[in-house]
């Protein structure tokens, strides 16, 4: 198959993974998980489960990919899932996974400021429009759920800009390495730490055998790091390397869509004025993306 059809079905894919990602940390939130229990927890399943299906992948990796796979291990994974374990304390899922979808006009952003990649009218448009639909989407929800803190929805903003990092350094420093030596690598860098975190939340003096709120927490978590962030993350990391750096964070765009309608089954609220600003948000995506029309000669 051609990278071409490839990096659409890659894309379908990786949308209703990472759509339903999203309810399942606030399944694994409300039934009693802590913030840190979540994304140590989530790091560790995961690092086992790539060590057994990829571990001697790891000798692919050189020493001049090492410093980037460990930059992308703490900007692709271990700083975003802290940041949306807390953000997903505070917010709704479906809020969470709008505000994600910032991810590929963040990519442009920094692009340009750290990567030099150019920036053109139609980006800076998106951009502007996609910040203006973020303000509106946080000041409506605020109003409808006033018990919930968006100030936590800057922490997803924080994770979708470690995000667009992580993009330009798999592209401009990891183009050659294979993405499973790239998803292994990384969580060879972050095992060690989210375990003692682990250790340190006193997850492991949690009542498993009689807490059904517990077993559904942990049911969620396994799904989530198999399936949420280890088979997604190399199925990303080979989405970059065949796609553009924008088409690849495009996945955000679909994102929301599985999310929304999975949150809103779970029982939160979204309304008409709160589509409309996620519908301001993804059409300053889809216009920061939009291709310049060449004049005729």
């Amino acid at each position: 198959m051609n990278n071409h059809n490839l990096k659409w079905i890659f894309l379908i894919i990786l949308s209703v993974i990472w759509g339903s990602s999203f309810v399942l940390m606030k399944i694994a939130i409300d039934n009693g998980l802590s913030a840190l229990q979540l994304g140590a927890l989530r790091i560790v399943i995961c690092s086992l489960f790539l060590f057994v299906i990829g571990f001697n992948q790891i000798k692919k990796i050189r020493k001049k990919h090492v410093k980037w796979v460990a930059l992308s291990a703490f900007l692709g994974t271990f700083f975003p899932v802290f940041l949306f374990s807390y953000a997903h304390t505070q917010i709704d899922s479906s809020i969470a996974s709008i505000l994600n979808s910032l991810t590929p006009l963040n990519t442009i952003i920094f692009g340009y400021l750290a990567f030099s990649s150019k920036f053109t009218k139609n980006q800076l448009l998106g951009v502007l429009t996609g910040l203006t639909g973020t303000v509106i989407l946080i000041i409506l929800s605020k109003g409808l759920n006033p018990n919930q803190n968006y100030l936590y929805s800057l922490l997803v903003l924080a994770a979708s800009i470690c995000y667009a990092f992580n993009v330009h350094i798999i592209k401009k420093h990891l183009q050659d390495l294979n993405p499973i030596s790239i998803a292994v690598g990384n969580f060879i860098v972050i095992f060690i730490p989210s375990a003692i975190m682990l250790y340190f939340t006193k997850f492991f003096d949690l009542d498993f055998s009689n807490n059904y709120k517990i077993k559904n927490a942990i049911i969620s978590v396994l799904a989530l790091a198999v399936f949420g962030t280890g088979i997604a993350k190399i199925m990303f990391n080979k989405l970059v390397q065949i796609a553009t750096p924008i088409f690849a964070s495009s996945v955000t765009y679909t994102i929301p869509i599985v999310a929304v309608i999975l949150g809103t089954l779970y029982g939160e609220k979204l309304n008409m004025l709160q589509l409309i600003a996620a519908g301001i948000i993804l059409l300053g995506v889809y216009l920061a993306n939009k291709k310049a029309k060449k004049s005729p000669k």
